[in-house]
């Protein structure tokens, strides 16, 4: 109860901002409302309209709740307006885009650890990678796979890969340098193959760092999907539910979209926390 009570005291001061922000942003359009309807609205009258407005500048936190409720429980799961359809679309690239993120980053790791011409060669330009902005990435990399006949997943995966191979990459690279010289000449010392070194050695100190930046990578990884769903004119994905909340104005469509993004990315995070602890635990690693 001490440790809820800090948290239940912020998240009631967000919401109570919350609520304030949205009355001070929807009542110019109910007062312009009532203007035109020759009428003057209350204070409680104007409190009252700025929180059932239908297409309101910032809705309310029951709104939001409400929009969530209809999206998940209101519809049936083969629904295109279900937002538990558009998060398993999403999901779906997410996670093959964290595969081969992961797995790109944790090839490219060892092989920099081992070869100083790849520390030297790859490494600067995997940083630079990361200074283009996705933005300007995800839209030529529609292109280039529509233009060879490639839609849908693929190319939404490759741009959720392109964010989150970074991370473990960083993060492998500093778990598999771990190991002090002392620790490195005890091997050599009992004759220890490069091998029996990584196997033995590096990949067990390097687990820790992993894991870590796995729960980065793949939260990078769900915001590369959306990213490319975006300039894809995609009608399928939690992407596509903020892209046509946009269009028509439906801001309680894309506030409850973004809640539902937050909550998977959530949800990701602790299944690989879970896992974490899971295999240090096995390996005695368990901190």
């Amino acid at each position: 109860m001490k440790h809820a009570l800090p948290v239940l005291t912020v998240l009631l001061a967000i919401v109570l901002a919350w609520y304030l922000a949205a009355v001070a942003l929807n009542a110019p359009w109910a007062q312009d409302q009532a203007a035109r309807a020759g009428t003057n609205l209350t204070p409680t009258a104007l409190l009252h309209a700025t929180m059932v407005q239908e297409r309101p500048v910032l809705p309310a936190p029951h709104q939001v709740a409400k929009g969530l409720w209809d999206g998940i429980a209101g519809q049936k799961i083969t629904s295109k307006r279900s937002l538990v359809w558009h998060a398993g679309i999403t999901l779906s690239a997410t996670l093959a885009g964290f595969a081969i993120g992961s797995l790109a980053g944790i090839l490219l790791a060892v092989g920099i650890v081992h070869s100083r011409v790849m520390d030297l060669s790859v490494m600067p330009w995997a940083i630079a990678s990361q200074t283009v902005p996705i933005l300007a990435i995800a839209p030529m990399v529609i292109v280039v796979f529509a233009s060879m006949g490639v839609t849908g997943l693929v190319p939404k995966a490759m741009i959720s890969a392109w964010l989150s191979f970074f991370p473990v990459l960083v993060g492998m690279v500093k778990g598999l340098r771990t190991p002090d010289r002392m620790q490195m000449d005890l091997m050599r010392s009992w004759n220890a193959s490069r091998a029996q070194m990584f196997w033995r050695l590096r990949l067990p100190s390097a687990l820790p760092y992993l894991f870590t930046s796995l729960k980065v990578a793949i939260a990078a990884a769900l915001v590369g999907t959306i990213v490319g769903e975006l300039p894809a004119g995609a009608t399928a994905g939690l992407g596509a539910r903020l892209l046509s909340g946009s269009y028509y104005g439906q801001t309680i469509q894309i506030w409850a979209a973004l809640f539902t993004a937050a909550a998977l990315a959530a949800a990701l995070v602790a299944i690989v926390g879970g896992i974490e602890r899971v295999t240090l635990k096995h390996m005695g690693l368990a901190r």
